[in-house]
């Protein structure tokens, strides 16, 4: 695992009249690379990513809305195109197209949306389970109706209103819960991931800095066809990586893989949802690999 040097530094952009934070691990003037997190997370968990590309790239890693440091969206509304134009506004605004962006999960959903949104803003894309629900989970909620989806939501968002963010009585409280979310994590990783993750109440206690709000899956947006029409726009090189040891379907055996024109699959064995935290190194040569193409 790298050393960790001096950090990144914090700063702040507005998207949609949102505070939104991203750090910046310096070295302007060489190619700009984007580290887009997951769902839950936070821009800190690719510490140990930016270091290993720091020295060949200008790095910057965005919370995303309701995420981590960013402010919380008014009403607890969270959509795709939403996450998408923040993350579009970010490069805007820090002129990184075309950019080299690394994602995880929900933030490989938006980068992959985002790269066939705008094509040419992409210089080349790697997304850990970033493809979103498999055709499988997609076809078992596929026969309900409008009204069923939509009262589902609603139900969803009555109880999370009624849900207080769970509060831990110590940090240390707080970190056996991410090393149990993750065994894969080592001490250290799980340690620095809370450190992060976490703000301290006034009362003494810890909560996890992400808007309970995030969990909830809209009933509306894209549909799983103008999705795959949006990859299929993807002209820069795509690296579609997953654990072995994860949820995620392979996207070779399911289908996927045919919506995008240049993309490839690589499975990392003995890894989990949390594959550039679970098998960092082997991660770290894949991404090398891909970005030498």
């Amino acid at each position: 695992m790298p050393k960790m040097t001096s950090g990144p530094a914090s700063h702040v952009y507005f998207s949609q009249r949102l505070r939104l934070h991203y750090v910046d691990w310096g070295n302007e003037g060489a190619p700009p690379m984007l580290l887009v997190h997951g769902g839950r997370d936070h821009c800190r968990n690719w510490d140990w990513v930016a270091e290993a590309f720091r020295d060949e790239y200008h790095i910057i890693a965005p919370d995303l809305r309701g995420h981590g440091d960013s402010q919380w969206s008014m009403g607890g509304s969270y959509t795709m195109p939403e996450y998408v134009y923040d993350i579009a506004h970010l490069v805007d605004q820090k002129n990184m197209a075309p950019v080299t962006i690394l994602s995880h999960s929900l933030g490989g959903m938006i980068s992959l949306q985002y790269a066939g949104l705008y094509p040419d803003n992409v210089k080349s894309v790697v997304a850990i389970e970033g493809l979103g629900a498999s055709p499988l989970m997609l076809a078992k909620s596929a026969g309900k109706s409008i009204n069923e989806r939509l009262s589902d939501w609603a139900d969803e968002l009555r109880k999370v209103s009624g849900r207080t963010p769970r509060r831990y009585p110590t940090l240390e409280d707080a970190f056996s819960r991410m090393q149990d979310e993750n065994p894969h994590l080592s001490e250290a990783q799980a340690r620095h991931l809370t450190v992060h993750g976490a703000n301290q109440n006034e009362d003494g206690t810890f909560s996890w800095k992400f808007d309970n709000y995030v969990r909830i899956f809209r009933p509306y947006g894209l549909s799983p066809e103008e999705i795959r029409h949006l990859w299929s726009r993807i002209t820069c090189p795509t690296l579609l990586v997953r654990g072995t040891e994860s949820w995620a379907s392979d996207p070779e055996e399911d289908g996927r893989l045919s919506s995008f024109q240049n993309a490839s699959v690589a499975a990392i064995e003995g890894a989990g949802h949390w594959a550039h935290h679970d098998r960092l190194d082997v991660f770290l040569d894949l991404v090398r690999e891909h970005l030498a193409k």
